[in-house]
C-alpha cells in the first residue's frame, strides 16, 4: 500500500470529515501515516475520532508532516466533505503546498482539482497524480440494467438509512468484517467515494453516474463481484435514504440489485433530514420506514443505531425498546459491534 496523509481543515472531530473517519478505521488501499488538522496538532487520530490510539498522528501543517515524520507519504487525501462538494480556497491554498512537497492528490469532491488550471499545471510539472475519485465514467465504460442479477447466487444485504450521513458505510464494513472473522465469504460493493478509498474492489460512485445507468452499474458490480469472488453473502452500501426531498435513493438497491434483506441504519436524535431544518420534512419513525422497505420487496433483519447527539446509556434504552416493539435485534455498531448479527445472515446464507 502507498502511504498517505489526510488532510481535514480544521474538521477532524466534526462530521464534515467523514472520510477521513472511515480511512482512520481502516483502509486496505492506503497506509495513513497522519492527518493534517490546524486544530489539533500533537493528537493522535484514532483518539480523537473514538477514542482509540491508532498511531496516526495528527501536524498542525503539511510542512511539520513533511519536516518532522520519518514516513514519507506519496498521496494527500481530502478528507471532508464540503458544501456543495467544493473545494474552498483554504484546501486549494494546502493542496498546493501538497503538491508542492511532491505529494499526488486524492480527490473525493464533486470539484475537481485536475478542472483547477494552476494546481493541474503545478502537478503536471512534477509528473504528480491528480486523482479524482468522483469524475464520472466514460459512456462506453457503462452498463445498462438487464437482469444478470439472477444470476448471483450468494445472500445480498442492503444497508440502507433514514437519513444520509448516518455511518452506512462504516456498519457495512463491519458487517462484511464480522462474516469474514465467523468464516464466511464477505464482500462489499462500495457505492460512495471513500469505499474506493478504503480499498473495496467492487462498486461504483453513485452520485456521479448517469441517472440511467444506475442500477446497470449497481447489478454489473454485484454480478463481477460474484463471478469473481464467489462469496457467500454480499453487502451494498447504501446512499441517502428513500424519502430524503434532496436526493431520493434505496429503491435501486432493493429491485434492481434484488436485495434478499435490508439493515436500516437510524439516529434517534435527529428528526429532520441533515442540512435540511429549514424544510418541513421529517424523518420518519422506524418501523414507518421499514413498512416502505417492505413495499419495495425486501425484509429489513436488523436495525443498527448511530448514537450521534445520545448518551450511550439512551441508545441502549431506545434500542432495547425498539427490539422488543419490531422483533429484530437492534445493535450499536460503534460501541457494541455487529457479531450479534451474524446469526441473522447465517440464515440468509442456508436458505
Amino acid at each position: 500500500m502507498d502511504s498517505a496523509i489526510i488532510i481535514t481543515g480544521g474538521y477532524l472531530d466534526t462530521i464534515n470529515a467523514k472520510t477521513a473517519h472511515g480511512l482512520i478505521r481502516g483502509t486496505e488501499r492506503f497506509n495513513i501515516v497522519g492527518v493534517i488538522d490546524h486544530k489539533l496538532p500533537g493528537r493522535d487520530a484514532g483518539e480523537v475520532l473514538d477514542g482509540t490510539r491508532r498511531n496516526i498522528p495528527v501536524y498542525a501543517t503539511i510542512s511539520d508532516f513533511v519536516n518532522t515524520s520519518k514516513i514519507k507519504a506519496r498521496y494527500c487525501i481530502i478528507g471532508v466533505a464540503t458544501k456543495g462538494g467544493v473545494i474552498p480556497e483554504s484546501l486549494q491554498v494546502m493542496l498546493k503546498e501538497a503538491l508542492e512537497n511532491n505529494l499526488s492528490i486524492v480527490n473525493g469532491l464533486h470539484d475537481y482539482v485536475s478542472d483547477h488550471e494552476d494546481l493541474a499545471a503545478l502537478a503536471k510539472s512534477k509528473g504528480l497524480e491528480l486523482i479524482d475519485v468522483r469524475k464520472p465514467k466514460k459512456f462506453k465504460d457503462l452498463h445498462f440494467w438487464n437482469g444478470k442479477i439472477k444470476e448471483v447466487k450468494c445472500a445480498k444485504v442492503a444497508v440502507l438509512g433514514t437519513d444520509c450521513a448516518l455511518g452506512k458505510r462504516t456498519t457495512t464494513r463491519f458487517l462484511m468484517q464480522a462474516m469474514r472473522k465467523a468464516g464466511y465469504k464477505a464482500e462489499m460493493i462500495y457505492t460512495g467515494q471513500t469505499g474506493w478509498m478504503q480499498g473495496a474492489k467492487y462498486g461504483f460512485i453513485f452520485d456521479s453516474t448517469l441517472n440511467d445507468f444506475i442500477s446497470g452499474e449497481m447489478e454489473h458490480a454485484i454480478w463481477e463481484c460474484y463471478r469473481n469472488e464467489k462469496p457467500d453473502i454480499i453487502f451494498i452500501e447504501g446512499q441517502s435514504s428513500l424519502r430524503n426531498p434532496s436526493g431520493p435513493a434505496g429503491a435501486e438497491w432493493i429491485v434492481s440489485a434484488d436485495a434478499d434483506a435490508v439493515v436500516l441504519q437510524h439516529n434517534p436524535s435527529r428528526k429532520q433530514y441533515k442540512d435540511m431544518e429549514y424544510y418541513p420534512a421529517y424523518i420518519p419513525a422506524v418501523k414507518d420506514e421499514i413498512e416502505l422497505i417492505k413495499i419495495y420487496g425486501a425484509p429489513t433483519v436488523a436495525v443498527t443505531v448511530n448514537t450521534m447527539k445520545m448518551t450511550e446509556r439512551d441508545a441502549k434504552a431506545w434500542a432495547k425498546q425498539t427490539e422488543a416493539e419490531l422483533s429484530i435485534p437492534v445493535v450499536l455498531p460503534l460501541e457494541e459491534g455487529v457479531e450479534r448479527l451474524v446469526p441473522v445472515f447465517e440464515k440468509l446464507i442456508k436458505k
